[in-house]
């Protein structure tokens, strides 16, 4: 994996631009200036991102977003690596539990 996010990621899994294993390292996001944490989804080149609009669905269930233009930035919270050494982690702690020892 590359240490740079995508151009455009999206949360909801049913859209074209989602990628749950880019999504486990943790995405992080500045809009002018600002760190969000309600991000549906975003795109770099085209300077925008959609956010939720309260607790509003649309007519499929889906949350309703606005979409709100500016700058903006993006980051991986954490490590490929440290994802990796992880998972490792707790692959043998599951595997020790399951042993009893």
């Amino acid at each position: 994996m590359t240490d740079t996010p995508p151009d455009r990621l999206a949360i909801d899994p049913d859209s074209p631009f989602h990628d749950a294993d880019l999504l486990a390292r943790g995405i992080g996001i500045r809009f002018k200036g600002v760190v969000k944490t309600n991000v549906e989804e975003y795109c770099l080149s085209e300077g925008w991102i959609r956010v939720q609009a309260g607790k509003t669905l649309n007519r499929k269930g889906k949350p309703l977003t606005l979409k709100l233009n500016g700058p903006v930035e993006a980051w991986f919270e954490h490590d490929a690596d440290e994802d990796a050494a992880e998972g490792d982690a707790a692959a043998a702690d599951e595997a020790e539990a399951k042993t009893g020892e």
